[in-house]
């Protein structure tokens, strides 16, 4: 059994992510096991210095839900130690995720670098509405290669952003690479870890500076709510200045983390909270202004999803190797981008990245293109065709006509999404079901697929059990 235990946690990854963070109901409480749900709009004070002192933050109670819950916060606390991070921020989104960590760092004139095989929402979110905002995106196609990083970064250049496994193509990337990169620049790395969350892979471990996360994939793990999450590590410095002579002029990269802040007294965000300057300015400047706060209902829920999150993940990853390794071998299939294959270009960064499992999403490509595609979907009976992913059920989607629907005809074959790719994301059902499911479709499709038993290696299935209402 594999023991995921990061240097300096005292407990293995699937005894944290259950009791990590885990606090009690305060004097007077309960102490129910499961973290209470406090559906409540604000927090009644005792007397008029208590509410002073929690506006002016000598109280470190709770206010008011869009600043702060008490379910909210007890999910970030776990999310923050799977993450091996300080600090995380629970909001109402992946989007909103990505939105609060790069408003956090970046205003009008200054520029970030992204890699080009992000998901379509954030690559619109960078192009249209920074972009209107006065910030410039710029896109790198080769992820790997850290001349095009450098020769992409410029003076106004503030973070560079990545996925750890980017959606659609499992086309990894080299995150301590693009961390070295960026920090050569004195600028952070922000990593979207949502496809391999962090039972599979910690980026704050390979020098990430921030981490973020859709919490409605796996982490909560049943498709059933929204929420996102911001997690921040400890090894930038907020305060720093580029060491690069474009930057000769000497002025902080961040001013706004540097320079005195009204609200709190003079002080620096930095001079007050040093490492946590970040997270502290993206939660009450940020996320508490723009507003997208989660319900606690849907906090809820994420931890409850998160106490499971390694078994689902586990299986998931393991079933999904085992479809790729099929599909891999079907004479209708042009070819299957899973960084788990051996023969895939990105398997050696999985390796190293990746060990305990390469994640459940991948993509494949059918030879008869769009048409093949069409027949295969309509085809499915057992996966769901929805936009989602990382959900206990199995589901399916073509991405050129859905997800990356607004990119050209030529940004789509930059890509390598072609009319015939097929995105999966295998949920925690039998393996030979799944299977089945897919050589009928493949057959559908007019690319008929031979007979063939579960693939070795595939989670065994269940037993049997006799009356399913009482599981």
């Amino acid at each position: 059994m594999t023991r995921t235990t990061p240097a300096g946690q005292p407990h293995g990854f699937a005894t944290r992510q259950v009791h990590a963070g885990r606090g009690s109901d305060g004097p007077g409480g309960v102490n129910a096991r499961a973290t209470p749900i406090y559906l409540s709009a604000g927090f009644v004070f005792d007397d008029f210095d208590q509410a002073r002192d929690r506006f002016g933050g000598a109280d470190d109670g709770f206010t008011y839900t869009r600043i702060g819950n008490p379910t909210n916060s007890s999910v970030e606390r776990r999310i923050a130690a799977l993450e091996s991070g300080r600090e995380a921020i629970l909001v109402g989104s992946g989007q909103a995720a990505v939105s609060v960590a790069v408003l956090a760092l970046l205003k009008a004139g200054d520029h970030l670098v992204s890699a080009n095989s992000i998901y379509e929402g954030s690559r619109g979110l960078f192009v249209e509405n920074l972009g209107r905002l006065g910030i410039e995106t710029s896109f790198v196609a080769e992820h790997n290669d850290p001349l095009a990083w450098e020769l992409a970064i410029r003076p106004s250049t503030r973070a560079l952003f990545v996925e750890s496994i980017p959606n659609p193509k499992n086309d990894l990337v080299d995150l301590a690479l693009v961390a070295g990169v960026a920090h050569r620049h004195g600028i952070p790395l922000i990593v979207d870890n949502t496809f391999a969350t962090p039972y599979l892979l910690r980026p704050l471990e390979h020098g990430a500076d921030v981490v973020v996360h859709s919490a409605s994939k796996f982490l909560a793990g049943h498709g059933s709510v929204l929420g996102g999450a911001i997690v921040s590590g400890d090894g930038f410095d907020w305060a720093g200045q580029t060491p690069q002579a474009a930057h000769a002029s000497g002025a902080p990269l961040f001013p706004h983390l540097t320079e005195p802040a009204h609200a709190l007294g003079g002080a620096s965000y930095v001079e007050r909270f040093g490492p946590d300057a970040f997270a502290v300015y993206a939660r009450d400047v940020v996320a508490s202004r723009l507003g997208p706060t989660p319900s606690p209902l849907n906090a809820f829920l994420i931890e409850q999803g998160i106490e499971t999150l390694s078994l689902r993940v586990d299986r998931q990853s393991a079933t999904a190797l085992a479809i790729a390794r099929w599909l891999d071998e079907q004479p209708g299939v042009e070819s299957v981008d899973h960084a788990g294959l051996a023969s895939n270009p990105h398997h050696a960064l999985a390796e190293r990245y990746l060990p305990v499992g390469q994640g459940s999403v991948f993509s494949f490509t059918l030879a008869g293109g769009a048409d093949a595609a069409r027949r295969f979907i309509d085809s499915v009976a057992l996966f769901t065709r929805m936009t989602h992913l990382g959900d206990v059920r199995s589901l399916i989607i073509h991405p050129a006509s859905t997800t990356h629907a607004y990119r050209s005809a030529e940004q789509l074959a930059e890509a390598g999404i072609w009319p015939g790719l097929i995105r999966l994301s295998i949920g925690v059902e039998d393996a030979g079901d799944l299977l089945a499911d897919l050589e009928q479709a493949l057959e559908a499709s007019g690319a008929a697929a031979p007979a063939t038993a579960a693939p070795a290696g595939a989670p065994a299935a269940a037993p049997a059990v006799a009356d399913p209402a009482v599981v």
